[in-house]
């Protein structure tokens, strides 16, 4: 064994602690760093596994990206536009597309014998991907809705059931503004469903598209937009730009513009804050690095003037600064890792716990989930792990440099 590292162990393993000054200090350090590496680990963990929470709940409550009439970009009162076959399945057969569906709104309202409640009826058809919303389907079914024929079957949010005081099976009357007439029609509640996407939730009834079209008084051809899934979100800019050059600005049979704009761009308050999120992860890993290092440096200090008479003697047997260097910095490493070691375990610990029994709760109203969401990704651990080490070995690099000043003669008197 390399004799620096052979000395560096046997300082590390002595129990004799000097003078008893650097258990605390190594304990503090290590301490420092555990809780640092702790705190990078879980902060990293939830912001990723937040974003995609919430990003996954718009995406699935949507799509990636939306085909839309480019006079109706701010209104849920929309403007149609064709959606024939050809160019349905030319949007299948695009490179990077995964799944293409149609839908159709209606604004409208409801009312029950004691209250009423604006809202925005959503028509879907058999294309339709059901996967997110089966998911959070809390009772009841989701019928086979078409474009062909009337279902009169609705799914409601648990939200809008508890508003209204509506159960399982109960019937409801909605209503919809023509100009000066109003339109009305009976739906009966199928499923209920709860996303905690308060913007959804708060509004959405789906029903068939057929239904919807025919309250819009659209032809069968014409829908509000056309959604699509993509195999790979990290592609999604470059397909938006692929659609941009060969869809927007376009028109259909019917005089319409088509206009093209991905999830982000129709929901730019939440991705945004989503964004925030990255810019407070890197202060918390700035600050507990900071931490982490400084503790270190205190640590490292503490131990060198405890081992003053120490370092005199090796310099009096001819070791040379660097050496001497190496052994203080070579201890240190050794604490850094028992101190990432416990770091890693509470760390990933309290990632397990919280993704498997969901501990610490939210208020789904205002941040989407009902509980902090974590996302394990190994990865990026190992990455906090290295970049962890290697800050705080640099630096301890400079605090090293104190041995420099330590004179023989005068430390090996030094008590």
């Amino acid at each position: 064994m390399n004799w620096k590292l052979f000395i560096a162990n046997r300082i590390y393993r002595s129990n004799e602690g000097g003078k008893e000054v650097s258990k605390p200090a190594i304990r503090i350090a290590m301490t420092g760093i555990a809780v640092g590496l702790a705190i990078m680990i879980v902060s990293v963990a939830v912001v990723i596994g937040f974003k995609h929470e919430v990003r996954d709940k718009v995406v699935g409550l949507g799509s990636d990206m939306l085909v839309t009439n480019f006079d109706a970009q701010k209104s849920y009162e929309t403007i149609p536009v064709e959606a024939s076959d050809s160019l349905l399945n030319a949007f299948r057969h695009t490179d990077g597309i995964k799944h293409v569906q149609r839908y159709s709104t209606k604004p409208g309202m409801i009312m029950t014998g004691e209250d009423f409640l604006g809202m925005v009826l959503k028509g879907v058809d058999s294309d339709y991907d059901w996967t997110f919303l089966q998911k959070h389907l809390l009772e009841g079914e989701i019928p086979s809705f078409t474009d062909t024929a009337s279902t009169n079957r609705v799914l409601i949010s648990q939200t809008i059931a508890n508003k209204l005081k509506l159960q399982l099976g109960d019937k409801l009357h909605t209503y919809y503004i023509e100009g000066d007439n109003v339109r009305a029609r009976r739906l009966q509640v199928s499923g209920i469903y709860q996303t905690n996407f308060t913007a959804f939730d708060d509004m959405f009834l789906i029903t068939d598209l057929y239904t919807v079209n025919r309250l819009n008084n659209w032809k069968k051809d014409q829908v509000s937009g056309i959604e699509l899934e993509v195999v790979d979100y990290g592609r999604l800019d470059e397909l938006k730009d692929v659609f941009q050059e060969k869809v927007d600005m376009t028109t259909d049979r019917y005089g319409h513009t088509y206009y093209t704009q991905t999830v982000e761009e129709a929901n730019p308050q939440i991705f945004a804050w989503l964004d925030l999120l990255d810019m407070n992860v890197w202060v918390i890993l700035a600050l507990m690095t900071g931490v982490a290092g400084f503790t270190m440096i205190s640590g490292l200090l503490i131990i060198i003037l405890e081992r003053t008479n120490m370092i005199g003697v090796l310099k009096a047997l001819g070791a040379d600064n660097l050496s001497i260097r190496k052994i203080f910095m070579s201890f240190s490493v050794l604490l850094i890792g028992k101190g990432m070691l416990w770091g890693n375990v509470v760390g990933l610990a309290f990632c397990f716990i919280q993704s498997k029994f969901e501990v610490f709760k939210l208020d789904p109203a205002t941040y989407y989930v009902n509980h902090v969401p974590v996302e394990m990704n190994w990865g990026l651990y190992l990455l906090l792990n290295v970049c962890t080490l290697l800050i705080s070995v640099l630096m301890l690099i400079g605090p090293s440099c104190l041995i420099t000043r330590i004179h023989p003669a005068k430390s090996i008197r030094f008590e």
